[in-house]
């Protein structure tokens, strides 16, 4: 691939659902191993499904700092759920990286998961991608856009994706928003596009 750029931290203080949807497309790497973003949601403050709904906690206390820092949460203790922050400090807001699909140190992936995990389920979900790539409760708040934890702008047939709209995953609250954002065909999704009533 080539073209690839870190992607600054400009680029995330802005509407977090415009970022949840530019994130399609784009590669992310920790430590080297990682893949093209095919599978985001966006939360923001007003947002009943939102961390910050309610004000800040320790938990989520990096989702009122800058843009471009990661928010990493423990899921009902078994899975560790990578976000990255959104908008200008003092706005909370947050991406949550749903599904990748795998293009860098698949065998290392493996080794975190299980060796016969066949690829299209390495990163299908959440909890997937963290564990695959490494990440837990060590990167919350690390910036991501100068470290080992990065964000690669889109390159080669990724230029201009075809980007459907479902409503979100595994929530009780703010159902209705089509905040889930999907690469159109990819076989890497955490779920169905077709049992969630996508949109473009």
């Amino acid at each position: 691939m080539t073209g690839s750029l870190v992607l600054p931290e400009s680029f995330y203080a802005r509407d977090v659902v415009e970022v949840a949807r530019d994130l399609i497309g784009c590669k992310l790497l920790n430590e080297g191993v990682g893949g093209v973003i095919v599978e985001t949601e966006a939360y923001d403050s007003d947002d009943p499904a939102c961390h910050a709904s309610r004000g800040m906690t320790g938990r989520n206390r990096a989702m009122f700092g800058p843009p471009g820092r990661a928010y990493v949460y423990f899921s009902y203790g078994m899975h560790h759920l990578l976000n990255i922050v959104c908008r200008p400090e003092g706005c909370p807001a947050a991406v949550l990286i749903r599904a990748l699909e795998p293009t860098d140190g698949i065998e290392a992936m493996r080794s975190r998961r299980k060796p016969a995990t066949a690829p299209e389920q390495l990163c299908s979900g959440p909890g997937k991608v963290a564990r695959a790539l490494g990440i837990d409760l060590s990167h919350y708040g690390l910036p991501v856009f100068d470290g080992h934890l990065t964000f690669l702008s889109r390159q080669d047939d990724w230029h201009n994706p075809e980007i459907l709209a479902t409503p979100r995953i595994g929530i009780s609250a703010g159902t209705r928003r089509k905040w889930r954002y999907c690469a159109a065909g990819s076989r890497f999704l955490s779920r169905s596009l077709a049992a969630k009533g996508a949109v473009k």
